[in-house]
């Protein structure tokens, strides 16, 4: 399984999400694919005010603040 995160540069609440969802591999079998909005047009108009974003087969779960019960959550029921 794929977890998608959208992050950018100097984004310290990114750096948070990268942290819950390593902790959360140590219990869930998941790739964690990260991308940087700079690099699409796309991206950056989607999610320019929302990084970082996950997103779990093509559900955004949450974006902003992430925090690691609802991602667990997600992981749980899949």
């Amino acid at each position: 399984m794929e977890v998608i995160l959208y992050t950018r540069n100097r984004c310290p609440l990114c750096v948070d999400a990268k942290s819950i969802l390593q902790y959360l591999q140590k219990e869930y079998r998941f790739q964690i694919i990260e991308r940087d909005i700079e690099k699409s047009d796309e991206w950056t108009e989607k999610f320019g005010l929302m990084i970082p974003v996950v997103e779990i087969d093509g559900e955004i779960i949450q974006y902003g603040i992430i925090d690691t019960f609802t991602i667990e959550e997600k992981l749980n029921h899949l």
